[in-house]
This record gives C-alpha cells, structure tokens and sequence, in this order.
C-alpha cells in the first residue's frame, strides 16, 4: 500500500466508528418459497443453483453471494412472469373468449419467459439498487405485446377455436395488469429471502453520507457498510495501489456492490476502480456528478466508438405543453366529478367542527413566479396563520416551516392531513390553470424569496398538487433538496412520469405518511 493512500483514507466504517465485523446483518438462507416454483419449471433452466454455489456463500465469497442474488431475481421474475401469463391466458381463452385449452398451452409459458429476455426485463435488476416495478411499466407493455404476438401466430397449437382481435386485446391487458402485480409480490419475495445488498462506496465523505441517507430510505434492500477515499493519488502508482486495496476491502467486508463517484481530478482513479469492481465480480454502480444538473433525460451517442451524451434543452416544448394541459384537465375533472359527494362530506364537517369558513385561501407562488390563490380545506383554527410567529422555534423543516404537532389543527383538520383529502380543493385550481396535478411544488411568497438564481428555472413548469418531494414525505426534504427534485422533474418531463408520481401517491396516502 502506497504512502499517500494511508490506511485511515483507505477505509472508513460508517456505523458509529465500529470495526468492520463480517458476520452483521442477515444471513443468506435458502428461499423456501421460491424453490417450490422453480422446481415446477426446471426443464426451463429455472432450477435452483447447485451445491457448489451455496458452499462458497457458506465460506463468505462475496462473488458467490452476488451470483446467487442474481439467480434468486431472475428465477423470481420469471415465475412471476410465467404466473401472470397462466393467468391471463385463463381470464382471456376460457372465461371471455369460452375457447378451451389444450395440454399443449403449456408450451405457452416459455414464450413469456422469452419475450421477457428479449426486451431485457431479466438482465435490468442487477443494475439497480432501487428495483421498482412501475419504472418498467414500459418494458412490460412491450412484454405484452411480443407475447400476444407470439400467442396469437401459434394460438392453433395451444386453443382449441380462436382468438378475434378483441379477445388478444384482453390478453394484452391481462398480461400488463397480472405481470406487474406479479412482479411487484416476486420482488417483495426476493426482498424478504435474501439479506440487504452490501454497499462500499468510493468517494468524498459528503456523498457517502448522502448515499447513506438515500439507501436508509430504500426499505432495507442496500446498506452502507465501509467507505474508501479517492484522495492523495498523484501518482499512476499510488493509482494502482488503491485500485488494488479494493479487493481486499470488498473481501474483508463480504461487499456485494461498490459505488463509484466520479472524479474529476483523478480520472484514472475512477477507470481503475471500475476495472477492478469488475473484475472481482462486485456489482457496479457510478456516482455521475454531472446528472445532478441535466437529470436522467439524456440521450447516448456512439460517435464511431466516442460516447456523448446528448442533453434534452431545459422545459416543455409547446407540444408537451398542449399534452400535459390536456391530462391536467381530464384528470381534474373526472377527479371533481368522483369525489363531489367526499367534497360536500368534508366541508359539512369542518363546518361544524370550528369556527371559521369551510375553505383555507393562501397566495402561493405559481409559473413564471406569478402569483395565485390556491384552495384547500381550512384544517387549522380560524386565524392560525397570527399564530405561526411564536412557533417557529418550533419549525422542524429546513427552510419551511413544518412542525409535526401543530397545535393549531383541528381534530378534523388532522384527519384531513393525514389522508391530504385538505388538498382535494386544489383540483379547482387545476382546472383553472393555476396548478398541475403533477409539478413543483407551490411555495409561500417568503420561501419563495430564499431560492434565487438558476434553482428559480424551477418555475417554468405550473405547480403540482404532488411532484417528487411529495411522495418523498414533503415535511422531511429540506428546501435546497426540493428545488433540486423540482429541477430534475423539470428537466426530465415526461407524461410516464406524471403518471408514476400519481401513482406513487396513492400508496404514501394510504399509509398514512401526510404530504
């Protein structure tokens, strides 16, 4: 080991100063549930890894540990796949259609299992940390259609009469909806039988401790357990020597996957850690600094073997624009139009729980830094807002003022809050073109007035009733962190990512989380 890579530099365990202990955590056990179901389809390659994989997880080889977390999520998501195929070819061949089936429709689910590889739903998960269903809603839609495809050519050999175009529209659809509840239980499966992914991350302090922060809010599926510094290499060979200490690190810690941030000043450093991750097998993952200021819309291009990435310009166009007015208006509408009898429910009872008008009216600030009234239900006593100045010593919030227990909601008002129905008002607003239903989110005059610069680009989308901090918990992402997710949402628009945050929103509502 170099002089310059000093052993303190080299390693630095991040759980309360304890020394590395390599028998913390979970460990690996064999996935009772899940070896039923691959034994059903071994003659489809899905038969549980042998002996001589298990022995070397028994003598702590990390590699071997990453191979069979590999073998559990593929052979998981094909069961997955398979179980919603079955299902769907019930629902749509004997249930609508009143086809019948033959023995032979069984040669049907390998088709799903190779629609899926040929899309690349199996090789995704062991890119990711953060394995969310939803965010291959795309892919799987492209699985459903290859599926129907290859159902319907070869439907003589598996349905005894046919399939009209109506009938393959309902297997389409089936297949979509049962592949990715299926998918979202296998992944839950996969979660629950095997241990939380072992994180090493190479890189400056801030990042690991805010890599740390974001895998703690992950579920338990990552966990930090060492750091190694990228500092005091100024030369090639202290370069190596580094790179070469990875190994031992990764072994002495039983690390599953290492993440790398990018170094500006040491290039090299940062290829070689690459190279050697790689090379001892460990899963890797980059740390790109430069995503923090265009977002994930980008675009690579080969340049006759020279990688660019092509960076979408900043905003809507005016396309978008017509696309994402247009969904507002549908959504809002149909929204008023269902919850119109909750809406008079509600008022009736803040009517009568308190003194003061059923409607809270508050200037927020809207596109383009125009400002707008927006609604809501009045969930706090009449005249909180005279009330706000003595409690700001109580504000838990980083430049907002939340406070968890305000003392001036109303029992009511707090049922309100706890299920955000106070905001269902804001549906108006929608319909008025003040807000979205997806976007930024609208800040009072005085938090507005504490972002400036660049970080105000932020406004040149409307406003949402929910956006990217809030299904992160709106109380709990402090402000310099929410224009940062206001700014990536900006630059990375699309209607698919409208519909996941509302989507994501339904699930943080239900679980009582408040926005």
């Amino acid at each position: 080991m170099s002089a310059s890579v000093p052993e303190a530099e080299r390693f630095a365990e991040l759980e309360s100063g304890r020394q590395p202990e390599l028998e913390t955590g979970r460990r690996w056990r064999r996935p009772r549930l899940v070896v039923p179901f691959a034994a059903l389809v071994g003659g489809l390659g899905l038969a549980w890894p042998g002996a001589e994989l298990e022995r070397a997880i028994s003598e702590g080889d990390p590699r071997a540990e990453v191979k069979l977390r590999e073998a559990v999520d593929r052979r998981v998501l094909a069961v997955a796949d398979m179980a919603a195929a079955t299902l769907a070819v019930l629902v749509c061949v004997s249930l609508i259609a009143g086809q019948g089936l033959r023995l032979s429709a069984l040669l049907a689910l390998p088709l799903v299992v190779l629609a899926g590889k040929l899309v690349g739903l199996y090789d995704r998960d062991e890119l990711l940390i953060n394995r969310a269903t939803l965010d291959e809603a795309p892919r799987l839609a492209q699985l459903a259609t290859l599926y129907v495809f290859l159902f319907s050519v070869l439907q003589s050999l598996f349905v005894r009469g046919h399939l009209g175009p109506a009938d393959e529209v309902v297997l389409w659809v089936a297949l979509f909806g049962a592949a990715v509840a299926a998918r979202a239980a296998g992944r839950q499966l996969a979660h629950a039988v095997t241990p939380s992914e072992r994180v090493l991350f190479v890189g400056s302090d801030a990042s690991a401790e805010r890599l740390r922060v974001k895998l703690a809010a992950c579920g338990g599926r990552a966990e930090l357990v060492g750091q190694m510094a990228v500092t005091g290499l100024d030369r090639a060979d202290d370069v190596s020597a580094a790179a070469a200490a990875l190994r031992e690190v990764v072994a002495e810690l039983r690390v599953h996957r290492v993440v790398i941030e990018s170094s500006g000043s040491h290039p090299q450093a940062t290829l070689d850690y690459v190279r050697e991750a790689k090379g001892i097998g460990a899963r890797v993952s980059l740390l790109p600094r430069v995503l923090e200021v265009v977002g994930t819309s980008i675009e690579v291009d080969d340049l006759h073997g020279l990688t660019l990435l092509g960076v979408r310009h900043f905003g809507l166009s005016r396309s978008s624009r017509v696309i994402k007015r247009s969904f507002d208006l549908l959504g809002a509408a149909l929204s008023l139009l269902v919850a119109a009898p909750l809406l008079a429910v509600i008022a009736l009872l803040v009517k009568l729980s308190s003194r003061g008008p059923v409607f809270y009216r508050q200037t927020r600030i809207g596109r383009d830094g125009r400002p707008f009234t927006m609604w809501k239900f009045r969930t706090m006593v009449d005249g909180a807002d005279a009330m706000k100045a003595p409690l700001r010593e109580r504000n838990e919030a980083e430049g907002l003022f939340k406070i968890a227990a305000d003392p001036r909601i109303t029992k009511v008002g707090g049922v309100l809050r706890r299920y955000s129905l106070d905001e269902l008002p804001q549906l108006i607003n929608v319909l008025r073109g003040e807000m979205s239903l997806v976007g930024p989110r609208p800040l009072v005059p005085d938090e507005d007035d504490l972002i400036t610069g660049l970080d105000r680009r932020r406004l040149q989308l409307t406003p949402g009733m929910t956006g990217r901090w809030q299904i992160l918990g709106s109380a709990r992402v402090p402000l310099p962190e929410m224009v940062k997710l206001d700014y990536l949402y900006v630059t990375g628009w699309s209607l698919w990512s409208d519909v996941k945050i509302l989507l994501r929103t339904v699930p943080y509502v239900l679980a009582r989380r408040g926005m």
